[in-house]
């Protein structure tokens, strides 16, 4: 492991520490961006016949936006949901007008540190899952209070690096 690593590694830490969330963004859909929506489904397994068919345009506003007054973009620090498909730098769309329900995943707020996890409702308690073997789950001691600031929708990432 060279210094590159370790460095990388504690300001990980670091960063874990104080919280799993790197900036919080208002959505402004003032800009309609519209994008062109094939008919026809694509299989993921074996390739299928082309299709050269255009339906419509999806407003991508409309599409990931229900409630525009309630909705941010949340910027992620931490690898605590990696196995969730949500990774550093990633951002996610979060409404803060749904309710909770459990095995979403929210954005929730403890001791004035945001964090992203899947909320756990059962009989006794509701609680915080990390999504990656490396992170502890978050189960509430005495006096702390789970604030769920909202819950993620869709998660943004670019497939092409």
């Amino acid at each position: 492991m060279n210094a590159f690593h370790i460095i990388e590694i504690k300001n990980h830490l670091r960063r874990e520490s104080l919280s799993d969330i790197e900036s919080i963004f208002v959505v402004e859909p003032t800009i309609r961006m519209s994008i062109v929506a094939a008919i026809e489904k694509i299989s993921a397994g074996f390739p299928s016949p082309a299709q050269d068919y255009i339906d419509k345009k999806i407003d991508m506003n409309e599409h990931l936006i229900r409630n525009e007054c309630a909705t941010f973009i949340v910027k992620v620090a931490s690898l605590s949901m990696i196995n969730a498909g949500i990774d550093i730098d990633d951002e996610l769309i979060v409404d803060r007008s749904l309710d909770a329900k459990h095995d979403d995943i929210v954005v929730a707020l403890i001791d004035n540190d945001f964090t992203v996890k899947r909320l756990q409702i059962d009989l006794n308690e509701r609680w915080l899952k990390a999504e990656n073997p490396e992170f502890k789950d978050i189960h509430l001691k005495e006096g702390q209070q789970l604030i769920i600031w909202g819950v993620v929708t869709f998660i943004l990432k670019k497939a092409r690096k």
